[in-house]
């Protein structure tokens, strides 16, 4: 036999006998997962990744909620002391916790104040005032809707600061 046909068919035979190997690793489903665990591990890292780092989101926004809470309540409370008459205090204590919350990123209408004296007068020397706050955070990454209430928790805080006896 001829050198080139002798190399023609031990091509060939290989040829058929790789057609062979894999029709049978097919059909038995050997090596059936060649490859998959790269596709595996990307569907359930995505699949795990996301619901934590929305929870990460969530607990910051919750956080964030908290030092708005907190350092609205004490400048509404040092703003309210300070000042000269109860009315005049309520609205310039109103506007320091707008500004303490907004600058936190949070929305103005989701804050709620209430003011509290321990005596009489509220501006009175050495009387308490106390400030309590409260702000709706928001859920993070969802738009807010008119019917739907989608806030995460409400966070309140309180300050009391005490009206200066000598002026």
């Amino acid at each position: 036999m001829p050198p080139e046909r002798a190399r023609f068919l031990s091509h060939r035979l290989s040829c058929s006998w790789r057609l062979k190997r894999v029709m049978r690793k097919l059909a038995t489903g050997e090596e059936s997962e060649n490859g998959s665990a790269v596709v595996e591990f990307i569907f359930l890292g995505t699949l795990l990744l996301i619901p934590v780092v929305y929870l990460v989101l969530a607990v910051g926004s919750l956080q964030g909620g908290s030092y708005a809470s907190v350092g609205a309540a004490h400048q509404a409370a040092k703003v309210f002391v300070s000042s000269d008459s109860p009315g005049n205090g309520k609205l310039r204590a109103e506007r320091a916790a707008m500004l303490a919350v907004t600058d936190h990123g949070f929305d103005p209408s989701s804050v709620s104040m209430d003011i509290v004296c321990n005596g009489e007068k509220c501006l009175e020397p050495g009387s308490m005032v106390t400030v309590h706050i409260s702000v709706e955070v928001p859920l993070p990454l969802i738009p807010s809707m008119p019917a739907l209430d989608l806030s995460a928790a409400t966070v309140s805080a309180s300050a009391t600061e005490i009206v200066e006896r000598f002026g």
